[in-house]
């Protein structure tokens, strides 16, 4: 499995494509925390492009590395290789590949420039979310036989994470404004990863009194240590569940 890993680490790291979303998290990380003379809006906008770039670029680049790879693939497995170790081995490559690109361009001006809770729950959501649709875009690609559906498959589920979620709980927050329905609200935005990550860092950096009633009810289930542990909890379920379903597919798929 170490052999395979590496091989694919090295060769997505010699990407170009990789090599240019390095660049791009650096510039504008840099950029950000080094012109904003508040660092809370500054963790703000960086947070929003992590949550929206990250995603993007994991979703779409891994469906494409994984159809791109069905040859490899193929040959793999008419070694005495087990398929779980192909398998594994390709989301270890991706994950591994994809954090460290992460690192490289968002890690770095963090620790110089907010080495503090705020940081690091940046960072921390960021080497979640990474893996999280790594996951997602290999159950993709394992679902679709074709490649254009299996990219447009993974890139509407992160159209939908990131957007459409968003407005359908917002619908329901106008519809039921009369109602008590703040908890309601936070179990649904804890059902999605992007809202979870967006949770976990807003506490952090300290804006959550901003958000009202709702807010303090954010803080009172996240903001504990209790509340941590769920969130990773939840976090890594969205890891393992779409791993496992793709992992069950492909033991039984006819290559």
């Amino acid at each position: 499995m170490n052999k395979i890993t590496n091989f694919i680490i090295t060769d997505i790291i010699k990407n170009k494509i990789i090599i240019i979303y390095t660049v791009i998290l650096a510039l504008f990380s840099w950029s950000v925390l080094s012109l904003e003379d508040n660092m809370a809006k500054a963790m703000l906008s960086l947070l929003n492009i992590i949550l929206l770039a990250v995603p993007l670029m994991a979703v779409i680049f891994s469906t494409i590395y994984m159809y791109n790879s069905s040859e490899f693939i193929e040959l793999l497995v008419s070694q005495p290789i087990k398929r779980k170790t192909i398998w594994l081995s390709h989301f270890a490559g991706l994950s591994i590949s994809l954090s460290i690109a992460f690192i490289l361009g968002i890690g770095l001006p963090i620790v110089v420039y907010s080495p503090d809770a705020a940081g690091f729950s940046i960072l921390l959501m960021g080497l979640f979310i990474t893996p999280i649709f790594i996951a997602i875009a290999m159950l993709c690609s394992i679902l679709a036989r074709d490649k254009a559906r299996g990219i447009g498959i993974a890139i509407m589920v992160w159209l939908f994470l990131s957007l459409i979620y968003d407005g359908i709980v917002l619908y329901l927050m106008f519809q039921f404004a009369d109602y008590p329905i703040e908890k309601p609200m936070v179990i649904m935005s804890a059902l999605n990863p992007i809202d979870l990550a967006r949770i976990m860092v807003l506490l952090k950096v300290d804006v959550s009194a901003l958000m009202g009633y709702t807010g303090a009810i954010f803080k009172q289930i996240f903001g504990s240590q209790i509340g941590w542990i769920i969130s990773m909890g939840l976090l890594l379920i969205w890891i393992v569940i779409p791993m496992w379903i793709s992992l069950l597919k492909f033991k039984n798929k006819d290559l």
